[in-house]
């Protein structure tokens, strides 16, 4: 069983990892072969199952969504724990949504798999015409540059 402050505090540095945008911190806390799975994989690279496996794959896909978003901030709201599992409740403060980040550990406290699940993005958060299409034009860069 996880305990609750061991989760408390692997949150608190998850987000400030993120929020510090290294990468390399953010990997730490995961096996190399370790499997995510998340919308966002469908949306902004095309890969149907939306699940990538391993740090290799994942650092490539992270490390292009950091890049594209140099003002990506998380805010934590809540830790919930499992047995062997944790999830992360944030806002992506600079999407306008609430985030769920399921982790499940191995028996060293690295993460082997972990799954997002999104909220709706908040009503101020809706972008126009130009902007939307700057967002599909990413999308589209961030495909081609991942195959």
């Amino acid at each position: 069983m996880i305990d609750r402050n061991w989760a408390e505090a692997f949150a608190r540095e998850w987000v400030d990892a993120w929020n510090a945008h290294d990468l390399e911190r953010i990997l730490s806390h995961y096996t190399d072969d370790f499997e995510m799975a998340s919308p966002l994989i469908v949306e902004r690279i095309g890969v149907a199952s939306g699940r990538l496996k391993g740090k290799e794959a994942i650092r490539r896909y992270w490390g292009q969504g950091l890049a594209g978003a140099p003002n990506l901030r998380f805010e934590l709201l809540q830790v919930m724990v499992g047995v062997n599992s944790l999830a992360i409740v944030y806002k992506n403060v600079t999407a306008g949504r609430t985030v769920i980040e399921r982790i499940e550990f191995d028996d060293h406290g690295k993460a082997v798999q972990a799954e997002v699940l999104y909220g709706p993005l908040e009503a101020g958060k809706v972008v126009g015409e130009d902007e939307y299409k700057r967002i599909l034009r990413e999308l589209a860069t961030l495909r081609k540059n991942w195959r």
